[in-house]
């Protein structure tokens, strides 16, 4: 064995692949027992716990981002060398300095980041998990079997520096999901979203492997960072200074020579991978699939695509975009703000119209993709850090408005707004709760997280020379307002008793207990996390670096 493995930088994967093999062997051994049900889920919340703590241990430690399956030293060429870091992302070596060894997975900063958002939002969806399958409708052990399978893709991505592994990680999120989608057995609804879900998962991995396939057929490599020098200088580092036959490990080594004469074939790379990555995170023009697919999903699974999935997508957009793509911002910078223009609002108009909720939290994560998507779109070298903080703040609002619907959805089965008329009076909890999510999501005091969110993203935008951005999105903030307050004025509207909506709920009246306890543990974790940011926002703020450190 030629490459050494850092197990410490890999635990939380191996805790989530572990806890993922024995809450399938309980399964398939254990009698089909309500106890049983309670206790897999108990067992899947510790090991996604454990996983957290891990990567709390990992953020507390001092010194460099943590390397493992690199380059041995012995396989490096001429260009390679030893050497490490502390950016947030790694970036690639400047001319005449020695490179460091590519490694296929780096535990930094911008991986504590979205690993440690990942897991956090899996304890929700595991408790929302709960609730949905207390009835007993679904196969308990496969649904935390993928869920946990899902998280293990969501902690690998933001760690991927090659090719080769961010694809497979990416895979690994958006696999799970598909089968989760369709567990709901009978459904028709359900069974339609999942095929809907797959088609467009299917065409977004086709594309981005065309745009994969064209960079590493014009760099010669798979590593992030030596695709960037290799676009800056014009020459793959294997190839410079080497003879016939000679390689670098992991480096393509034909006779291939990259010269500047191919800037149409790398621009189609760009555009690709983009494009790729845009059908992920349900940006417009690829965001069609996004409500039918949130509306015939269980509510844990709508949460976990909105929250979860979201954040690895844009991981993986972040990482090759920085890294890889630095040198072809002039490229993907202008695509961005027109992408991210019209996301907000196409989103935002098309949540207008809604009357179902988990229909308008579904165009409402549309319409926050583009935020986040924003600062991307500006020359600006905090314009990551504005994008990830954005994410952060979103991340803990809207898990919390799911947990509050999965809640009334267990009483009402339309799921509409008008269900949740008089919420407060019936649920104060629920209601408030609720409340203050889309308060947050708004930008409005108190939810001062929200507000905090955009004005990050806004200064970043105009400080970046975008003003006709930051125009269109202060103008898409308006149009916001109107649905999310709208939804909020009705939680506090008392309601006649005859509507057969919410206003015959209470905390435990026709349900399960299992069923309900989860889901308001959850909804009380949101709101902590939420209220927290909203009093302290430097608690997100102070994770980030002033600055990314960008290459090219």
């Amino acid at each position: 064995m030629i490459q050494s493995i850092d197990y410490y930088a890999v635990a939380p994967l191996l805790i989530l692949a572990l806890t993922a093999g024995l809450v399938l062997l309980l399964d398939a051994f254990l009698p089909h027992r309500p106890y049983v049900r309670r206790a897999l889920g108990g067992v899947t919340l510790a090991g996604v716990t454990g996983a957290l703590a891990v990567v709390v241990s990992q953020a507390m430690r001092t010194g460099g981002p943590l390397k493992t399956f690199c380059v041995p030293d012995g396989l490096l060429g001429p260009s390679g060398g030893a050497g490490g870091g502390t950016a947030l992302l790694t970036a690639p070596p400047v001319a005449g300095q020695v490179a460091a060894a590519p490694c296929s997975f780096v535990v930094d900063d911008f991986t504590l980041i979205f690993t440690g958002l990942a897991l956090a939002a899996g304890i929700v969806v595991v408790l929302l998990s709960a609730a949905e399958l207390a009835s007993g409708d679904i196969p308990v052990g496969e649904w935390y079997f993928l869920l946990l399978c899902m998280l293990a893709g969501a902690v690998a991505l933001p760690a991927s520096r090659d090719l080769i592994m961010l694809l497979v990680a990416l895979e690994l999120v958006s696999l799970p999901v598909f089968a989760l989608t369709a567990l709901k057995r009978y459904d028709g609804r359900s069974s339609e979203a999942a095929v809907k879900l797959f088609l467009v998962s299917v065409v977004s991995t086709a594309v981005m492997l065309f745009g994969v396939s064209l960079l590493y057929g014009t760099t010669g490599t798979v590593y992030l960072d030596r695709i960037a020098q290799t676009l800056r200088e014009g020459v793959p580092p294997s190839i410079a200074g080497l003879g016939p036959g000679q390689g670098v490990a992991g480096v393509h080594s034909s006779s291939l020579e990259i010269s500047h004469d191919l800037p149409v074939v790398v621009t189609a790379a760009v555009v690709l991978v983009l494009a790729g990555f845009a059908f992920k995170i349900a940006a417009v023009p690829f965001h069609a699939w996004a409500g039918d697919v949130y509306q015939g999903a269980p509510i844990p699974v709508a949460a976990l695509l909105s929250v979860i999935s979201k954040a690895a997508g844009f991981a993986g957009l972040i990482l090759i975009l920085v890294i890889a793509l630095g040198s072809q911002a002039a490229t993907w910078v202008p695509l961005i703000a027109i992408i991210a223009a019209l996301t907000m609002t196409v989103g935002n108009l098309l949540a207008m119209r809604q009357r179902h909720a988990v229909r308008l939290l579904a165009w409402s994560s549309v319409a926050q993709s583009g935020y986040i998507l924003a600062p991307l779109g500006v020359r600006n070298d905090e314009a990551m850090s504005a994008s990830i903080a954005y994410l952060v703040f979103y991340a803990a609002m809207n898990i919390g408005a799911f947990a509050v619907v999965m809640l009334v959805s267990r009483r009402s089965a339309r799921n509409e707004l008008d269900d949740y008329r008089g919420l407060v009076f019936q649920n104060p909890a629920a209601g408030l709760a609720l409340a203050f999510f889309l308060i947050c999501l708004a930008g409005l005091p108190p939810g001062l997280a929200g507000l905090f969110a955009k004005i990050v993203v806004f200064r970043e935008i105009v400080d970046g020379g975008g003003g006709w951005l930051a125009v269109v999105m202060a103008v898409n903030t308006v149009i916001g307002l109107y649905y999310y307050v709208a939804w909020a004025v009705r939680i506090f509207t008392p309601a006649p008793v005859t509507t057969g909506g919410v206003t015959a709920m209470t905390a435990g009246a026709g349900g399960s207990r299992t069923g309900w306890v989860p889901a308001g543990v959850a909804i009380a974790l949101a709101a902590i996390i939420a209220v927290a940011f909203s009093i302290a926002p430097q608690i997100v703020l102070d994770l980030l670096p002033a600055a990314f450190i960008t290459p090219g």
